[in-house]
């Protein structure tokens, strides 16, 4: 399932990279697309939505579920 999140926060590679980890920790299957610039995160997972949220809010960023 796709899903979009709105993440502020993200500055930098390290941030893109502790997002995904978050995510494919929480889902080692999950396919994570981040778009920095438009602080959007893809993600496809059969995680629920809240679930991934808070994964990402677990690393610091505000996200708009």
């Amino acid at each position: 399932m796709n899903q979009t999140f709105t993440v502020q926060g993200m500055t930098c590679g390290h941030c893109e990279k502790a997002v995904t980890t978050a995510i494919k920790t929480l889902d080692p299957q999950a396919e994570v697309h981040i778009d920095r610039g438009q602080n959007r995160v893809d993600v496809n997972s059969l995680q629920p939505r809240e679930s991934l949220a808070e994964a990402i809010r677990e690393e610091g960023y505000s996200v708009d579920a």
